[in-house]
């Protein structure tokens, strides 16, 4: 008999060990955004909201290479909505300074969730 060239079942189909390692990625990755600090948890929260509007086929953030000036206005447009939530709650800290710190963060945390988005395929697996 030639038993050496029988493949055990396992090895036949190595794909799923492939998504796992994926899902382990995944998993990872949900939970060191768990650890965010509460303000940039809420940011990640505003950003996701407004970049599932805009996520479509043909959507500037899957350009190969987007548009500075656009992802740049989509960054104040974040920023201007976490500043109407922020009047809403009565948050009185409007110094130039706090609001460059934050466009800063949220332009990180928007760069961050769009390569998120770009690498994810329809199955909800990052490609890496």
């Amino acid at each position: 008999m030639d038993n050496h060239r029988i493949l055990p079942f396992y090895m036949t189909y190595p794909l799923p060990l492939f998504y796992q390692e994926e899902d382990k990625v995944q998993r990872d990755l949900e939970y060191l955004q768990q650890m965010y600090p509460a303000e940039a948890k809420r940011y990640q929260r505003i950003i996701a909201s407004m970049l599932d509007k805009i996520d479509y086929d043909g959507s500037m953030i899957y350009d190969e290479y987007p548009d500075r000036m656009r992802m740049y206005a989509l960054t104040q447009d974040i920023v201007d909505q976490i500043k109407r939530e922020d009047m809403k709650t009565d948050m009185t800290n409007d110094s130039p300074d706090r609001w460059n710190h934050i466009s800063d963060l949220v332009q990180i945390l928007l760069f961050y969730e769009i390569y998120k988005r770009r690498h994810m395929n329809h199955r909800g697996i990052l490609k890496f």
